[in-house]
Parts: structure tokens; C-alpha cells; sequence
């Protein structure tokens, strides 16, 4: 089965500022596969590309925003270097951190409605599909809502559903919870969870939420100096601790339990998801009884 999303030898620097200057490679030969249907979560630290990896994905980079691309990424088959950024857009759709950069409309309603308006959707379509991803994002009943009298959390949420919205076959969420105070940002990790559960949906998720990245992955990349430095399931990644913390990246904390125990008590343990810890140290606990 071909892949959703294709990134082959992915190279990119933004435009320099003098014409002689040699280019800086953000990226410098990423190689991902993702499949239809996957929730793949990226993480990696500061300024290694994250951001500009994701705006590859709907062809921004590099239609609007220049520079020196090598290798090539596929949408569903199409090029992104030479298939128009709005035709991209129906088939990916990215959620930014900051919400605000992405919400001008008077009312939530209006707001997710926009994108549907600009395709011509009939009335009556539009109002199910508004609907439909209101309830997605648990935000049906601030529909007629001023976005400027929401929280932050709740403001991304709008953002999320005005994309899903559109039915993109990829939503890209780029560190959607970076901005938010930690209320926000629960509100805005269940809105994911409930579309990872609710399935049907190929998800790139960037974030450095390491717990909840190890609760919902189908697998997890770490991108450190330009390239996939990591890849695999969660068990597989989150057991390369050492890794990881040369690069800088937190582990989810059942893991930083489970390697206190191994110091300090010499046992034995490998989980990264409370399940797993739970039933881990229940078993322990019955073998000592």
C-alpha cells in the first residue's frame, strides 16, 4: 500500500540574505513514510526543523516561501513543489501553535463555515459538516460564540475544527499546545485523543508532550540536526533513554519512574504508558506478597 505522505531525501534551506551566501540547511535528507490512517507524533528540540518539515507537507515550503529545496515530498501522489498549495491544502491541513494567527472571523460558526463558503458547499451540507466538527472538538455549544471572548485552549480548538472541517485526508498539528496554560492545554490534548479514538483521520502530531505522545502513537520520529534521528513504536523510542537525553527530550514520566526503580532497586522494568506501569508494579507487588 503507497503511503499518504512521502518525504525522499527531504532537504531545505530558507532564502539567505545575500545572493552569495552559501544556504543552511534546515533539513538536511529527511526519508518518512506515513501511512493512511496513522497518528505519527514528531518531536525534537528547538529550531531542528520541526515546524518547517510541516509546512512541506501542504507545499508552503518551498512555493511561498522560497529558498533551496532537494529531494521531493508526495501528498497522495502529488508533488508538493509543483501541485498548487490550495489544491495541497484540501488534502492537508495544519493547525498552527498560535491560534490566533489563524482565526479573523466574528463568531466561531463563521469562522469554520469560511473554508466550506470558498469550495461553494451547499448550505445544507455546510451546516452538517459545521456541526459535525464542532462536536469533533467539543465546541457545538459556542457556536455562535465571539472567538475573542474564548480561552486559549478553546481557541485552538476552533482552530482544529476549521480544518477537519475541510476533511483533509492529513491533519498536521504543529505544537498545538505550546501557547496554552495548562487548562488549555488539556482541553486541547482531549480534543486530539477524541479524534485518535474516533479514527479515520492520518495525524502528524509535533509536540514535546512525551506522555501523551507514548498514550496515542502508532510510532514516534525524533528529528535532531536536520534528520530522523529515531523512529519506531513508543516502547521502541522511549527505550533509547540515553538517546534521548543527549538530545535533549523528556521522557514521559512512567519511564522516568521505571528507571528510578531499576537504579534503585535493581528491577528490571520497561514501560512508558501508566497502563502498562500499573500493571507492571501490580505484578511485582503480588510476586513479593
Amino acid at each position: 500500500m503507497n503511503p499518504i505522505l512521502s518525504l525522499e531525501n527531504l532537504g531545505y534551506a530558507y532564502p539567505t540574505l545575500k545572493t552569495d551566501q552559501p544556504p543552511e540547511w534546515v533539513l538536511r535528507g529527511v526519508n518518512l513514510a506515513v501511512q493512511e490512517g496513522e497518528f505519527l507524533s514528531i518531536m525534537g528540540p528547538t529550531g531542528v526543523g520541526k515546524t518547517t518539515l510541516c509546512l512541506a507537507l501542504n507545499g508552503i515550503v518551498p512555493q511561498l516561501t522560497g529558498g533551496t529545496i532537494r529531494g521531493r515530498v508526495l501528498v497522495d501522489g502529488l508533488d508538493t513543489c509543483s501541485t498548487p498549495v490550495a489544491e495541497l491544502s484540501r488534502r492537508v491541513g495544519v493547525v498552527f501553535q498560535d491560534p490566533e494567527t489563524q482565526i479573523f472571523n466574528p463568531s466561531v460558526e463563521a469562522e469554520v463555515a469560511f473554508g466550506l463558503e470558498n469550495l461553494g458547499i451547499s448550505r445544507t451540507e455546510m451546516c452538517q459538516r459545521i456541526d459535525w466538527a464542532l462536536d469533533r472538538v467539543s465546541m457545538r455549544a459556542f457556536a455562535s460564540s465571539s472567538p475573542a471572548h474564548l480561552s486559549g485552549g478553546q481557541k485552538q480548538r476552533v482552530a482544529i475544527a476549521s480544518i477537519l472541517v475541510m476533511r483533509p485526508r492529513v491533519l498536521v498539528l504543529d505544537e498545538p499546545t505550546a501557547n496554552l496554560d495548562p487548562a488549555g492545554k488539556a482541553e486541547v490534548l482531549d480534543a486530539v485523543a477524541e479524534l485518535r479514538r474516533s479514527g479515520g483521520t492520518t495525524v502528524v502530531f509535533v509536540s514535546h508532550e512525551s506522555d501523551f505522545i507514548a498514550e496515542l502513537s502508532d510510532r514516534v520520529v525524533v528529528l535532531n540536526e536536520g534528520v530522523v534521528a529515531l523512529q519506531g513504536s513508543p516502547a521502541e523510542v522511549f527505550a533509547r533513554t540515553g538517546e534521548l537525553q543527549t538530545i535533549g527530550l523528556q521522557l514521559p514520566q512512567v519511564c522516568e519512574v521505571a528507571n528510578q526503580l531499576n537504579r534503585l532497586e535493581g528491577t528490571h522494568f520497561s514501560f512508558h504508558r501508566m497502563d502498562q506501569a500499573r500493571t507492571a508494579l501490580h505484578s511485582a507487588l503480588q510476586v513479593e506478597q
